[in-house]
């Protein structure tokens, strides 16, 4: 690896393409098109529906898996809230459930402890691109009649003994978010096998349609030419992704174990620089698993090594910004007041204090995390941050006693 683009001319080709269209009625939709149909071949799915973001797709898919308002749905604290904010968007109720405190990641044992009468559904997450333990989840939810959505935001081109990540649950969801392994800046995609599943995916980003289903993405003009035509049959959101995202997704997709593995190629630097450093703990990746490093996670003996005090001597030394851990869903301000654009007046919010909420493990973890980049695509920046590192563990392994 020498020098790799970010964005290539295969995306730049398409994104032409696109505009070569003029927009016009009979070109709309036929890039998305593309990147759906290419995007459930490489994930070994049979549907794929493209939508705006990767929170659209949860809400979308929590809607699709029938959540009702007042229907609990279990998440893990330790991620970015948009999890819990797509449960809030379908007028359920986020239940957290703890996290490991060597992989980080939700488990079946700590989803078990929360289950109750009204658990509708489990939303797992891949964090920083490691997929939670799914045989055990998928297991416990078969058990319990629970639906799974994968959220995979963070989670491009992972195996778990053997299987890509994004077929064990009922649905998985990804990111086109900037700065997500695969980008067009913005958009998301949901996949399944299931048939209805995706008709209801469809539908309900796509305004309510009648013409359009799992594997149809727009209407006609013949639909739509008839003043007898009725159009929505449900209510819909309108959560559709632009041709124009598509191109660039599209082209990202057919680079993706180009661009992954920028990433692990990055994560076997820091991993080589931390070697032997022993108030430094990497994520747990357990055997059968394969990461692909979004970003390359560590937690930090802060009893030995503040974590400002370790960020502030990384960039004197030349280290690139580093960034926390995400503060856990359940103590963001939102969730502390209940400020939910007066869903909380709906009155299934009233014995969930989500102030009085503990998850140990995530919150032992939650203040000791520190992310290091792997988005570097030069590999002399990768080398210079791995020196860097190397640099401060010396400075530190120096006053530690």
């Amino acid at each position: 690896m020498d020098k790799i683009d970010r964005i290539s001319i295969k995306e730049k080709r398409y994104i032409e393409e696109v505009l070569s269209g003029q927009f016009s009625s009979s070109a709309t939709y036929q890039m998305v098109t593309r990147l759906e149909q290419s995007f459930a071949k490489v994930f070994h799915s049979k549907h794929a529906v493209a939508m705006v973001n990767g929170t659209a797709t949860l809400h979308m898919a929590l809607e699709a898996a029938g959540v009702q308002p007042g229907d609990e749905v279990i998440c893990p604290p330790l991620t970015m809230s948009s999890t819990s904010i797509a449960v809030l968007q379908a007028n359920a109720v986020p239940v957290f459930a703890d996290v490991d405190r060597e992989t980080f990641l939700i488990t079946a044992d700590a989803i078990k402890k929360v289950l109750t009468e009204k658990t509708k559904a489990i939303i797992t997450v891949s964090l920083y691109g490691l997929s939670p333990q799914m045989q055990e989840i998928m297991e416990l939810a078969n058990q319990h009649g629970l639906m799974v959505i994968e959220d995979n935001a963070q989670c491009y081109g992972a195996y778990q003994d053997g299987a890509i990540v994004g077929t064990f649950g009922h649905m998985a969801s990804y990111s086109f978010q900037s700065s997500k392994h695969l980008t067009s800046g913005e958009g998301g995609m949901v996949i399944t096998e299931d048939d209805e599943l995706a008709n209801k995916l469809r539908r309900y980003s796509g305004l309510g349609y009648a013409g359009i289903s799992g594997t149809k993405g727009r209407i006609t003009k013949d639909d739509i030419q008839s003043p007898e035509y009725e159009r929505h049959v449900i209510l819909g959101w309108n959560y559709r992704m632009s041709d124009l995202c598509a191109a660039v997704a599209l082209g990202q997709l057919e680079r993706m174990e180009e661009l992954v593995q920028i990433r692990r190629r990055a994560a076997e630097y820091w991993q080589e620089a931390i070697d032997g450093c022993t108030w430094l703990h990497p994520q747990l990746v357990k055997e059968g698993n394969r990461h692909s490093y979004w970003t390359y996670a560590v937690a930090l003996e802060i009893e030995k090594v503040g974590w400002h005090e370790f960020r502030e001597k990384w960039k004197s030394l030349g280290g690139d910004g580093i960034y926390a851990a995400w503060k856990l869903s359940y103590q963001e301000p939102m969730f502390r007041e209940k400020a939910f654009l007066n869903r909380e007046k709906l009155g299934i919010y009233d014995t969930y204090n989500y102030h009085q909420t503990v998850c140990p493990n995530a919150e032992f973890l939650q203040p000791r995390l520190l992310q290091f980049k792997t988005n570097y695509y030069r590999e002399e920046e990768i080398k210079r941050q791995a020196e860097v590192l190397k640099q401060t563990i010396a400075y530190f392994n120096k006053t530690i006693r």
